[in-house]
């Protein structure tokens, strides 16, 4: 294997790229220069390319999302574990009881893991839609077992959940309209079952970050102050208190600045307490999601960040509550949080390999201009030759001017086809001769600080941004994403990628960079004729799948899921082949064995009209019929 200079180091890799910051422990790099997955965070480790190498064994081909079961096992773990240190410390009444949002991933594999790993713990699931019930009340076994039920809620979703309280399920039905109210007495009267019931706050208290709007006075789900009393009074007159036991909120999902958690803690624990002066049960408070994933590993309020430790958040949540109920002399509740993305973005990560690359480099020069060059060619040539220390600022300046003047000419018939390509190649060698001047000698010039912006390849990706990554597209979530190996090698490019999708907007052009908060580029090496170039994207199991469509209908990926064993070894538990066209042209109802049966009929017609010989319709039946059964992206 090539190795760069002696002064390029794996240290120099896992830092340029943040593996250690936002890798959490379970991610970094080998001494030979591959991403490593650590299955609790520390001990034996294994490599993604030995991972990737028994998969190509398995004829499952990239791209792939690889699942680790052990990082979500040891994520549920902590999450459960530190709530328990931290009431153990405090000297709390009370007990932790986590719930799983579905929606976060409701692929069955997941919600198998999450009701498996979560069964010690007694930790639930949070449902917002009938389907999800239905999912909560078949994956969880034990009573014991919180089911919380989110969402606008019609006859048959209230059933269902009475059913789950009569088989002696806690399942709560949580108030988020006024209306909701009556229409559970109805259906709780016809089956002569009492409700557990709860009541979703609009907080006064909002978070920073992309999901401010989740709270406040405009939120889109909870009721008001004057909405909360009006129903409690209508429990009360019901003579139905006794089934008012929680109390929920959602601030917002991502929530990086912990002084916006205990704010909130803070607000709904005082409405906990005045519940329990009207005389409701009470018993639960549930503080809904917002753990955030620090996915750029820089511990900051940063949206994509966070400010806080997991024994942190735990600590201060349990703190905010005694504090005000010791206050009033009041029994400490069970304290609740739907925490999903922080349970479920380590377990999986996106892997595609590298198809092509649109080089920003300068082509073909000549050694001398041709005669007939127009003044700005000439000018352009001259900037070039003419680069030094102490004009670096003003060649840039020129350089930039007479590249544009150059395409406005081009535009009016001035400057000709190849005199333009010229001048973009000197053009391009001039930023590169500049950039490279200003690494060389450590040249500090406020004004060139974005130029390396300018010297991106375009790197393509087997993959959609729109199935994979569709928080990346759509509210520009930055994950993290690197090679998966060659890190013995110094990042000779900077590149963006593209996926295989005929839309602009199908990239990735925001990436982790602590020395920027977002970099416009990412390090990365040059392809190989000989060799696959495999990146990984990290920290991606929380809502891609879910939320991922069938853009070009580039459908589901394959799906591989491994166990790390104690020795070190892993296993292939599960593997799961991706949408095949056939699949996808189903799902936009399309009857696949009739376009094979038109196909056919075309063929045949061109058959008559001599266009094609018999044998040459039997192959090209052959190969449309291999084609609808195959996988949707890049096949090599």
């Amino acid at each position: 294997m090539e190795q760069s200079p002696k002064n390029w180091s794996i240290e120099d890799a896992a830092n340029i790229y943040g593996i250690r910051g936002w890798g959490a422990g379970y991610f970094d790099l080998s001494p030979k220069g591959e991403v490593v997955i650590r299955a609790q965070g520390g001990g034996h480790s294994v490599s993604v390319m030995d991972v990737l190498s028994g998969m190509r064994a398995r004829g499952i081909e990239t791209p792939v999302l690889l699942r680790i079961a052990n990082l979500l096992d040891s994520q549920l773990t902590s999450l459960n574990e530190s709530f328990r240190k931290a009431i153990a410390n405090l000297s709390y009444r009370g007990i932790y009881q986590g719930v799983f949002p579905i929606k976060v991933n409701q692929q069955a594999q997941v919600i198998e893991e999450i009701a498996r790993f979560g069964a010690r713990f007694n930790h639930g699931l949070e449902a917002g839609s009938k389907a999800e019930l239905i999912i909560a009340l078949a994956m969880i076994q034990s009573t014991e077992s919180l089911i919380v039920c989110n969402g606008y809620k019609d006859e048959e979703f209230i059933n269902l959940g009475l059913h789950a309280v009569k088989l002696g399920y806690k399942c709560f039905f949580v108030i988020e309209t006024p209306s909701e109210f009556d229409l559970i007495l109805k259906q709780s009267a016809a089956l002569g079952v009492r409700p557990l019931l709860g009541i979703r706050l609009k907080l006064s208290t909002r978070a920073s970050g992309h999901w401010q709007d989740s709270g406040g006075d405009y939120s889109l789900f909870g009721l008001s102050t004057s909405q909360m009393i009006d129903v409690v009074d209508r429990i009360k007159r019901e003579g139905m208190l006794d089934c008012l036991q929680l109390l929920h909120y959602h601030l917002g999902s991502q929530i990086p600045n912990i002084r916006d958690i205990r704010a909130a803690v803070r607000e709904t624990t005082r409405f906990y307490a005045e519940m329990v002066k009207e005389g409701a049960r009470m018993g639960y408070i549930d503080l809904g999601g917002g753990l955030a994933v620090d996915y750029d590993g820089s511990q900051t309020n940063f949206e994509h960040s966070k400010n806080y430790t997991l024994d942190e958040y735990c600590t201060d949540v349990i703190e905010v509550v005694m504090e005000i109920l010791d206050e009033e002399s009041l029994a400490h509740p069970t304290i609740i949080t739907e925490s999903g993305r922080a349970l479920l973005a380590y377990s999986s990560i996106l892997i595609f390999d590298v198809l092509d690359a649109n080089l920003f480099e300068a082509g073909p020069i000549p050694e001398a201009l041709p005669p007939e060059s127009p003044e700005l060619l000439r000018n352009l040539w001259l900037t070039r030759e003419s680069i030094t220390k102490r004009n670096i600022q003003e060649c840039y300046n020129d350089a930039m001017y007479y590249r544009e003047e150059c395409r406005e000419q081009f535009k009016h018939g001035d400057v000709t086809l190849r005199q333009r390509a010229l001048a973009e190649n000197l053009f391009i060698d001039i930023i590169r001769r500049v950039m490279a001047l200003i690494e060389r000698e450590r040249i500090i010039l406020p004004e060139l600080e974005d130029l390396r912006d300018l010297l991106y390849d375009i790197y393509y990706g087997n993959f959609s941004v729109f199935q994979s990554l569709p928080d990346s597209w759509a509210i520009n979530q930055i994950f993290p994403l690197m090679p998966l190996h060659r890190h013995l090698e110094e990042p000779d490019r900077r590149a963006i990628f593209a996926d295989i999708t005929c839309d602009s907007d199908g990239k990735i052009d925001k990436f982790v960079d602590l020395h920027q908060d977002v970099g416009k580029s990412l390090p990365v090496h040059s392809l190989r004729n000989d060799e696959e170039y495999y990146i990984g994207v990290f920290l991606v199991g929380a809502y891609q799948e879910t939320l991922g469509d069938l853009h070009n209908l580039l459908g589901d990926t394959n799906v591989v899921s491994i166990h790390i064993n104690e020795d070190g070894s892993f296993d292939f538990v599960r593997e799961m082949e991706g949408d095949s066209i056939w699949d996808v042209l189903s799902y936009v109802e399309y009857e696949p064995k009739n376009l094979i049966a038109r196909f056919r009929s075309n063929a045949e017609r061109a058959v008559k009209e001599s266009r094609i010989t018999a044998a040459e319709r039997r192959a090209m039946l052959a190969d449309f019929e291999a084609s609808i059964k195959g996988y949707t992206y890049f096949e090599r």
